[in-house]
């Protein structure tokens, strides 16, 4: 994704994929994600993102990960439904609100 390879990451997820954003936006279908991602990154000014862990259970995964847009850290989770051979089915995600910290 940061690396804009649409290809690529089409090919991690089912055709059927559902992402569900952290403000309720739902996209249906690898045609319409792909659209969305492809058009939203180039946009963010100085994206980058910095995987800190996954972890595996069974057929999900979940991602723990900070997005940097223009030097703005969103420190995020996402959950992954994946199938037997690994893509993609289902993605949630989650973020944190530093700004409701101590």
């Amino acid at each position: 994704m940061v690396a804009h390879e649409w290809e690529a990451m089409a090919a991690c997820v089912t055709d059927d994929v559902e992402r569900t954003g952290p403000f309720c936006d739902v996209y249906k279908g690898k045609d319409a994600y792909v659209a969305f991602i492809s058009d939203l990154l180039p946009q963010l000014g100085g994206y980058a993102m910095k995987v800190d862990r996954v972890v595996y259970a069974g057929d999900v995964a979940v991602a723990e990960l900070t997005e940097s847009v223009d030097g703005t850290d969103t420190p995020e989770s996402l959950v992954f439904d994946l199938t037997a051979d690994g893509r993609i089915a289902r993605i949630s995600i989650y973020i944190q609100r530093p700004e409701f910290g101590p």
